[in-house]
Parts: C-alpha cells; structure tokens; sequence
C-alpha cells in the first residue's frame, strides 16, 4: 500500500473534519449562529429552511404549556403578545411562549393537548385584511377545504381539544373592523375550538386601543384560571434577557453593532433582497419645501434605488427606518443613570430558548436606545404600573401604582400630556435617576422602533429607479401639555433635507438626530428604506375614468397617478376622465405641487381639478364640499364604472367622504339613501373603491 506523505494526510483530516462539521451542524463546537448574521435571518424563507415549523414539537421540547400567537404589521400586536405571554407567566405560572404566526405550520393543531393553551393576538390590516405574517395562517384555517393531520373533517370537529383566547387590534374608521379576530374566532368555533372568555376587541381610531386590552384581559384571565385549574400568585418581574456588560470589548471594534439592522451592514457590505428585515441604505436624490408658510414644513423627497433591486409600481409605499432624535436618546440615558455607560458594550441573550433578541448584539446602551426602541413612544398603563416596583423612593412608587391602576388619573397626568417614558420618570421623580430598572425591562417593555410607510408620489412608468415620497413634518401640541410632540420620522427627514441643502448644523428644534447613521454609513444624504406593495392600484385599462380625493399629503399618490396617465396619453394611449379634488388651508401656503397641476397638458381637458382651501374665504370649504358641488359629475362617471380613490385621514375626511358619495349616487338616480350605500359597499368589494388612508 501506497505510504500517506504529510499533504495526503491535511487533505484527509481537512475533508474529515468537513464533513463532521456538515453533519453536525458545528455543534460539536459550541458556536450558535449570529440571528442577524445576514439580511434573510429573520425573513420568512430562512425561518422555514433553519428551524421546525411544528408548534407542538416546540412546546414540548421549550416545556411550555401556553402559546401566543400573533399577527402583527407595525409591531404592536407583537407587543401585546409579549404583554399576555409575561403576565400569564408571573401571575398565574403558565409556561409561555411568543410566536410569529408565519413561522409554524397549522395542519397538526387538531393534536394540541386539551391542558395547553393558545392565545391569538390579531391585528387588521387595510381593508380587512390579514397583517403579512398571518395571511397564510388565516387562509389555510378559513380555507373551505382545510385539512388538519388526523383527517378529520370540520364536521367531526378536529379541534375540540383545542382551548383558545383571543384579542383583536383594529380601528373603526374602516368598514371591516377587528375583522381578523372576528373571523379567526367564527372559524375557530366552527372547527371544535373552545373559546376561553370574551374575544377582545381593541380600537386605534378611537384611542382607546390600550384601555380596551386592560379591560379584556381581566374577566380573560379569569376565564383561563377556571377552566385550567389555575391559581393567581404575586407578580414578580422575571427577566427575558440576559444583559452582560462587556469590558472585554470597545464601541471601536468592529463586531460590536452601532445601530447596523444585520451583519452584512455591520461589514459595510449590504446585500439583497431588501425587506422589511434589511434596508437598502438609499441615496437621496434630491429635497426640497413644499410649503411656504413659516411655522411648518413639509417635505419632497426623491430617494433612489438604483442598484438595489428594488423596485415599485404606482400607488405602493415607501418604508423610512428611523433612528430617534438625540434629544429623546440623552433624556432616556440620564434619567437611567446609564449616561456615563452609553458606550459601554451590551451583550443580550434569551434566558428562554423560544425568547428573540429585537436586535443584534453585542451592542450599547446608546446604540440600543437610539437606533431599536420606540422611546417616543406613549407609554402605556400596565408599564407604569410595572415600573413602580424600580422607583427610586416609596413616594414615587406609591405615585406610579396609582397611575398604572387608576384610568382617568393616568390619563389626566400622562396620556393627555403626550408624555413619553423618559419624560414621565423624569417628572415623578423630578429629575432624580431611576438606577434600579433593569435595561431588560425596557427592551421588554419598549417597542422595537418601527419603519414608518408614506405614500409614494411617484409614477413608476415615470421614474423607476427614483422614488418620491411627500410628507408633513409632524408636531403637535395638547393644551397644558409640557412637551410638543415631534414625529420621529419626518423631523429625521428635515434634517436630512436640512444636510443636503447645506445647513452646516441640520438641527431641527434642537433635536439632535445622528442623521450620519452608524459609524457615519448614511454620510448625511443617505436613508435606509424598503419598499412595501399596495393593492391602490390604478385601473389597468387606462381609458376607465378615474376620481380622486386627496387634501393636504393625501395627494401624494394621485401625484403617481396623475403622472403616469400624462405619460400615458403622450405615448398616445387613449386616457379616461382624471378628475382630482385637492384641499389645503391657504392657496399661498400648502398647495403642494401647485405649478406642477397646471402643466399636465398631455391629458388635455381629461384632466380636472377641484381645489377646497379652507381658510382663505368667510366659510371654511372642504373637499367634501366640492364633491357635492360637482355630485352629478361625480354620478355620471360612476355610471361609467370610474374608479373612486381616497387618501388622507380616515377618521373624519375618508369616512364623511364614504358617507356623501352614497348620498350623491341615490339624489343623482333617484334611489333611497339606503341603496346607495349599497352601491357603495358593492364599488368597495370589487375594488372600484379603493382608499389608501391612516388615523
């Protein structure tokens, strides 16, 4: 036999140990995989390819006896979620877990053991629609035809072993509300299920989301107890993360994480596909005002995906990942006392194996705070309630638990006054250190920061690499309110426009934002972004007419479609009616776009528009106004199947505008009241009707 020479036998120990390591999958090694360690981790594909997808397998082997599912689109859902998890875990023992509703397989809940039990925590999406983490889950579990492991078929009741709570999140100003809950619920019940208490409804358009879920979950929790022999006990806080301070390393090395979204970012390498786990950090373009009134702003944004993939069609959404404002970020660390430690290295770990670091480590405080927790945030009751037990002194812990258990006092002292976590343990303890918090709390008890979704006012027919995104910079304040309240997103964006336009010291109202990004990756002019799609879509015959209603930035996507019909027309495609009703305050102060509507000469006499300014007359005139000054316009182009658009407020404007475009239908045919609102129910359901609106 041939004698082995020192090369043969590196290239035998070198193929060996590979394929020990293929096989093992490096466990031998003890290295567990960086969750943020590329732009898919924490996508739908890789949670499918990299783990079980069978809740009941990872019930038994995690020794849980609760699940709570959620659908979330903006994260608050998730945050519910968390909330339940937590509360049913410390006060009645349960053994619990979070889970992503797209991360699981549902053919085998009809084996789910009758002493366990799940929770829904389901937002509605849009016009009634399931959020993009539970639309495979609702399908399959309303499906006509579904099919669950042990054959059985609704008829035979396949989840009569099954015990199930249930809250849902929506907003009353769309016609299907809490709709995802209700038919979860129904479809639930039909298949055996037992309903543990009264299904939960939450209400944003009212405002009365939060008090709605105190309200719930107590006569829930009761519910649960009885029918799973349950004993309520003291509350005590139990960590879900590990927090290690890091001496071992510095803010400088390169493997800790500044605000980077993943490691491919963290290496100065960003790759594709680019979602809403992974921006695109995207070059703006091009900035300017649109209004010229002294005291507001609002802005134009040309931002540019070239090179990325990306791409959008006309009526989609831009999303904007904010970081916070400077301001907010130095409040937080100082009334934490981690003002002196912000650059101190974090790391943060799961204590439970089911439980997801919101973002990656190791980490700072400054890092964490300013570039992954919504610390702009409301604060909610249960939290101050929660926070009590860390107060600096007994006075104030008395002052917190009667905020966290007295509605009308929270109220009174914190939820009118726009008041942010930071803000509200400043004023109780007055500006006294609250050193006893553990950072877990907040990263429990926190959001995690949310990218924000504007309208894009862009055609993509007409600029496919760039889009345009036209947004008011927010700030509001409540009489007797001691803060103004700033938006997040749109004040980063003045900034932005503020670098871009040369201001050597982009600072609006002194807030501070890090516009550079994390280790000076967005230089200023540079944003990170995704693209979310629409269903407010144009018709695809471009000869059918069309009417929109935007006031104020509502406009924004009839910009789009304004746009591409010119485009249309001049490629000399025939082109219907395109009628557009535009409201503002005053025509010399924030009629946006104002000389781009007088130069779409390509559509000739097809193109008309109303315009409602508000207070530049004796009587305030609306865009609703118009529409009932021009109803038999309106009428007659309905009855050529035109497509009605809306984008604005939904609170008031879409709703009155849904209102009067029934009353319109049946004065201009003659028709009870009532029928034409049924014409209108009917244009919605065959998406003849379309709104793209926000509360």
């Amino acid at each position: 036999m041939a004698q082995l020479d020192t090369l043969d036998i590196v290239v035998l120990a070198v193929l060996l140990l590979g394929t020990v390591a293929y096989f093992t999958k490096g466990t031998y090694w003890a290295v567990y995989g960086d969750p943020y360690g590329n732009s898919l981790a924490t996508g739908n594909d890789a949670a499918k390819a990299g783990k079980s997808r069978n809740i009941l397998e990872k019930m038994e082997e995690s020794d849980k006896n609760c699940v709570v599912f959620y659908g979330s689109q903006t994260g608050t859902a998730e945050d519910y979620a968390s909330r339940i998890a937590k509360e049913g875990h410390s006060r009645f023992g349960l053994n619990t877990m979070v889970a992503d509703l797209e991360d699981y397989d549902y053919e085998n809940l009809d084996q789910f053991p009758e002493d366990k039990l799940a929770v829904f925590v389901l937002a509605t999406y849009g016009e009634g629609e399931p959020t993009d983490n539970a639309v495979e889950f609702y399908e399959f579990i309303g499906g006509d035809d579904v099919a669950f492991s042990e054959g059985a078929s609704a008829e035979e009741k396949p989840l009569k072993n099954l015990k199930y709570v249930a809250f849902g999140l929506g907003n009353n100003t769309y016609e299907h509300y809490n709709s995802m809950v209700r038919d979860v619920d129904k479809y639930l019940t039909k298949l055996g299920a037992t309903r543990l208490g009264a299904a939960g409804e939450g209400d944003d358009g009212a405002g009365t989301m939060e008090e709605d879920f105190l309200a719930w979950k107590e006569p829930m929790w009761v519910a649960v107890c009885e029918a799973m022999n349950l004993e309520e006990r003291e509350a005590v806080y139990e960590p879900v993360f590990e927090i290690k301070e890091r001496p071992d390393l510095s803010a400088e090395d390169d493997t800790v994480y500044l605000g980077e979204p993943n490691k491919n970012h963290l290496e100065g390498s960003q790759k594709g596909p680019y979602n809403a786990n992974n921006p695109f950090i995207a070059p703006i373009v091009e900035s300017y005002e649109l209004f010229t009134a002294a005291d507001r702003n609002c802005l134009h944004m040309d931002i540019s995906i070239e090179g990325s993939n990306l791409s959008y069609t006309t009526g989609d959404h831009i999303a904007i990942w904010p970081t916070n404002a400077g301001k907010e970020v130095d409040r937080l660390l100082n009334i934490l006392g981690l003002k002196d430690k912000r650059h101190t290295v974090i790391s943060v770990k799961g204590l439970d194996s089911t439980a997801k670091v919101p973002f990656p480590a190791p980490t700072t405080y400054d890092a964490a705070v300013r570039y992954h927790m919504e610390i702009g945030a409301a604060v909610s009751r249960q939290f101050a309630s929660q926070l009590a037990q860390f107060a600096p002194n007994e006075d104030i812990k008395n002052e917190m638990t009667k905020l966290g258990s007295e509605k009308d006092y929270f109220h009174e002292k914190v939820s009118d006054r726009n008041l942010n976590l930071a803000q509200l343990l400043e004023i109780m303890s007055k500006g006294e250190p609250w050193t006893k918090i553990p950072f877990s709390l907040l990263i429990e008890g926190l959001l995690k920061i949310q990218p924000r979704y504007y309208s894009i006012s862009s055609s993509s027919l007409v600029q496919k690499k760039k889009i345009s995104i036209t947004a008011v910079v927010e700030s509001s304040q409540k009489p007797g309110a001691p803060h103004i309240l700033k938006g997040v997103t749109t004040n980063y964006l003045l900034a932005l426009k503020q670098k871009q336009h040369g201001d050597p010291n982009p600072d609006p109202h002194g807030l501070n934002y890090t516009i550079t990004g994390p280790r000076n990756k967005y230089d200023g002019i540079h944003v990170p972004v995704h693209v979310r799609h629409s269903n407010f879509r144009l018709p695809s015959d471009p000869s059918k007419p069309i009417i929109m209603v935007g006031p104020g930035t509502g406009v924004a996507p009839f910009r789009g479609f304004v746009q591409e019909r010119a485009a249309q027309a001049k490629a000399g495609q025939p082109v219907g009616k395109t009628v557009l009703f535009f409201g503002c305050r005053k025509k010399a102060e924030d009629f946006v776009y104002e000389k781009e509507w007088e130069y779409k000469a390509a559509l000739g006499n097809n193109f008309v528009m109303h315009t409602a300014f508000s207070r530049d007359g004796p009587n305030k005139v609306y865009v609703q106004h118009k529409l009932e000054e021009n109803g038999e316009e309106i009428n007659k182009l309905l009855e050529q199947k035109a497509y009605f658009y809306v984008c604005g407020d939904a609170a008031n404007m879409a709703r009155e505008v849904n209102t009067l475009l029934g009353k319109l239908i049946a004065k201009y045919r003659n028709l009870p009241e009532s029928r034409g609102e049924e014409i209108v129910k009917a244009m919605r359901a065959s998406n003849q009707y379309q709104e793209d609106v926000w509360s």
